[in-house]
């Protein structure tokens, strides 16, 4: 039973049935009967896990089971201490109340990939980035939430799914590795 770790790039839809103007998983990943654990937006990047076998899929992906999942997210604006506090705790979001999550502002980091296109950039808007970790998924929600407390999101990058990461199993956008499904 393979288990893949892929970098989805920026606008790949995560999908393997033909898209009229995008790529999709279908450009990229060769093995047969493989299918994602979890989606990604177009609009995001990063790890994305991949698997022939359901049992495991549900068992990363379900809600009920915690993975936790670990974005970069680059924001517009400087995150005051009540904006990351906000984040941290249950946030209305209107049609759901987000669980509590991890939350740091972080440096930007050195070994980030370029996107294309460049995000759009203000000269009189900073920007900044966080670590938000998160053991839900439901649609756009970290998008939604940084822009709940005043921080649009940027840039979105998936950088760990539960114990693999794009540190400790370095990808490019694009690549893909096959790794030992008992590690989740």
């Amino acid at each position: 039973m393979p288990l893949i770790l892929f970098n989805k790039p920026f606008q790949v839809m995560c999908q393997f049935s033909a898209h009229p103007q995008r790529q999709t998983l279908a450009d990229y990943i060769k093995t047969p009967g493989v299918y994602p654990a979890g989606r990604l937006d177009a609009d995001s990047e990063g790890l994305l896990l991949l698997t022939d076998d359901g049992k495991l899929q549900h068992r990363i992906s379900h809600p009920k089971r915690k993975q936790a999942k670990t974005y970069l997210v680059q924001v517009e604006g400087e995150p005051a201490d009540d904006m990351l506090e906000r984040l941290r705790n249950p946030l209305d979001l209107g049609d759901f109340v987000t669980q509590k999550c991890e939350v740091k502002h972080v440096a930007a980091p050195d070994w980030l990939w370029p996107r294309d296109p460049p995000i759009r950039e203000r000269q009189n808007l900073p920007t900044s980035w966080l670590t938000l970790s998160i053991s839900e998924g439901k649609n756009r929600q970290v998008r939604r939430m940084t822009a709940a407390v005043g921080l649009p999101t940027l840039r979105l990058i998936r950088i760990a799914i539960g114990p693999f990461s794009l540190a400790t199993h370095p990808l490019w956008p694009g690549e893909s590795r096959e790794v030992d499904a008992d590690d989740i």
